[in-house]
């Protein structure tokens, strides 16, 4: 569901309500899961659960990021990071609580943020060193998508399971 050339005032609103609404969806994703179960992959050779969470937070706390340079200055160049690496990194093991409150401030933020622009704002850019330039449109369409991918992932894994 990434942004067309126009995206209309209901979509984008859309958008910016599955922003607000995608922490509880996360926490309703993972609500009683044991770490056994947090540590278990989602497919064969993907990342655990626990990973999944973490990643979503990293992810997410970079699109925040971007969303406030793309605002303060013209077409800032991004800095991309390795995924697979960080959800390596020791704090990729912690309990999910630390990263399910990071979500939940950083989209309350992000959401805030949303709501406050104007349409001509959503035309603002950021340069990707891989995707090239990027709106605040497209960069909103892929993060929703994002979120919902990453969970469904677990809602999946949850229903293969029987959890």
């Amino acid at each position: 569901d990434i942004a067309p050339a126009q995206t209309s005032p209901a979509e984008r609103a859309a958008r910016i309500g599955a922003i607000g609404s995608l922490p509880a969806e996360l926490r309703a994703a993972v609500a009683g899961l044991s770490d056994a179960q947090l540590d278990a992959p989602y497919r064969l050779g993907g990342w655990r659960v626990r990973q999944l969470v973490h990643h979503i937070a990293d992810s997410h706390a970079n699109g925040y990021i971007r969303l406030k340079l793309a605002l303060t200055e013209p077409n800032p160049t991004i800095k991309p990071y390795a995924e697979a690496p960080w959800a390596e990194l020791p704090d990729s093991a912690l309990p999910i609580e630390l990263s399910l409150r990071l979500v939940d401030g950083i989209h309350e933020r992000w959401a805030t943020i949303l709501r406050s622009l104007t349409p001509a704002q959503f035309t603002l850019t950021y340069q990707h060193p891989e995707r090239g330039s990027l709106t605040l449109d497209v960069a909103l369409a892929s993060y929703v998508w994002h979120g919902r991918h990453h969970t469904a992932h677990i809602t999946e894994l949850r229903t293969r399971k029987g959890w």
